[in-house]
């Protein structure tokens, strides 16, 4: 297993309880491939560089894990289909 990590950028206007069962859903779907969650932490609503779409500003998510190599397509391609998410990007630490 490799270590890795995701940042998410999600769109900012929804209650704070559905934020909490995107976060959960996110890890899940990490655990679905076989990920073990090593540190997740809400980094809160920010301003974003430029306006994607309508969205000036996004809230922040940050997740390390572990998981094989061969996973990694499969998981990016899950979060990619989420409508929340405005951005994500997973990097190898």
């Amino acid at each position: 297993m490799k270590n890795y990590q995701v940042l998410f950028i999600l769109k900012p206007d929804h209650e704070p309880e559905e934020l909490k069962g995107l976060y959960q859903s996110l890890q899940d779907n990490i655990k679905k491939y076989g990920g073990e969650i090593e540190n997740a932490e809400e980094q809160g609503k920010k301003p974003l560089a430029f306006k994607i779409g309508k969205h000036a500003e996004g809230v922040y998510y940050f997740v390390k894990f572990k998981i094989e190599p061969a996973q990694i397509a499969a998981l990016n391609s899950d979060f990619r289909l989420n409508e929340l998410i405005i951005r994500v990007m997973v990097t190898v630490e």
